[in-house]
């Protein structure tokens, strides 16, 4: 099912077709179900411990729900022997069985296509993993997220400020089977051992009616650096010509990056979301700023900002300016050069401008 314009939807979904002729009509086994209005799932959800389950859908509900939507839809036929089919199909309805559907979800390890991938694994008794897992696209789980996530500005820009280093290694076929469309492309690829394809044949059920999948996306880090600078040029002017104004930017910008850093500070020390640990954009983003805003105010009131405001403001900058040579230092860094590129002009600025003596 290719990618939907619901942010839930952004990823596209995949699903198992059993076409019985014992049953009434094809079963559609779909491991991406969840209920919003079940208790305690918002706070699952922030904790990084959501349950998703499988459902087992007549196949003309499932296809109704895409066709409504204006979503694409392809089939692929899997040419399984018929002890494979079968112990697949009998996999399957226990697994949706009410006391075995549910499972804790992961949005990149555990989710409804990697719950397939993992599903047609056993079903060949280990020979998808073995043939995918050498290969690799060079994509990681942030190219992927924030390429999908794109056509959102507030979702691409999530995903790429909050994931931290643990989604920048590079995925093997296997691992990038958790994009549905990923891993459709890597089922033509497999082969039986006799050299049979396991795609069999292809049929496009629906076809997309709304936006398309995004291509590549990424951003450019000397675009962020021209506005960073042209940001920074503006506040030193209006240092000069509105000090207090001056100062409203100082309580403007440490409001964004506290807030944002506080954030941030809790996914890595009190979620389980662990691709957002150790985010090094925390560097940028200091929780510290939250304790300038005081000192801020006090300046836009006319007044001195305080003992402790200066050596905070140092270590402020003092973070900020460690975060380039984080970027170049480790084996897999993680690429925030367009981040760096935005805050650090900011941050050189703010030094400028509430480090220089400032008359009674």
């Amino acid at each position: 099912m290719a990618p939907g314009e619901i942010f839930f939807e952004r990823f596209g979904h995949n699903s198992i077709v059993v076409d019985d002729p014992a049953l009434a009509e094809p079963v559609s086994y779909n491991f991406g179900y969840f209920d919003m209005g079940e208790d305690g799932f918002v706070g699952r959800f922030v904790r990084g411990d959501m349950l998703y389950r499988l459902v087992a859908l007549p196949w003309s509900v499932d296809r109704g729900i895409y066709a409504e939507s204006g979503r694409g839809l392809t089939m692929q036929w899997l040419d399984l022997d018929p002890a494979q089919a079968r112990a697949l199909a009998d996999a399957l309805a226990e697994n949706a069985r009410p006391e075995n559907a549910r499972y804790r979800y992961d949005y990149f390890t555990d989710n409804c296509a990697t719950r397939v991938r993992d599903a047609l694994d056993r079903a060949l008794g280990g020979e998808l993993r073995r043939q995918l897992q050498v290969r690799s696209l060079g994509e990681t789980y942030r190219s992927e997220s924030v390429r999908l996530a794109s056509p959102a500005p507030w979702m691409w820009l999530g995903f790429d400020l909050g994931l931290g280093p643990a989604s920048d290694v590079p995925l093997s076929r296997w691992e990038d089977g958790f994009i549905p469309m990923r891993l459709a492309d890597s089922l033509r690829l497999i082969r039986l051992a006799d050299g049979r394809p396991l795609v069999q044949r292809e049929e496009r059920v629906l076809e997309h009616r709304i936006a398309p999948e995004p291509e590549d996306f990424r951003p450019v880090w000397w675009r962020w650096l021209c506005i960073g600078l042209a940001l920074a040029i503006a506040w030193l002017w209006l240092q000069s010509a509105r000090p207090r104004w001056a100062a409203f930017g100082g309580l403007a910008l440490w409001t964004a990056c506290g807030l944002l850093g506080a954030v941030m500070l809790a996914l890595w020390l009190g979620t389980e979301h662990r691709f957002a640990w150790a985010n090094r954009n925390l560097l940028l983003l200091s929780p510290l700023c939250l304790a300038l805003l005081p000192g801020a105010w006090r300046i836009w009131r006319g007044r001195p900002p305080g003992r402790a405001f200066r050596p905070l403001l140092l270590a402020v900058l003092a973070l900020a300016a460690c975060a380039p040579f984080v970027l170049w230092m480790p084996r897999v860094p993680q690429p925030n050069a367009h981040w760096i590129a935005l805050l650090l002009p900011l941050h050189l600025a703010a030094a400028a401008v509430f480090l220089r003596e400032r008359p009674r």
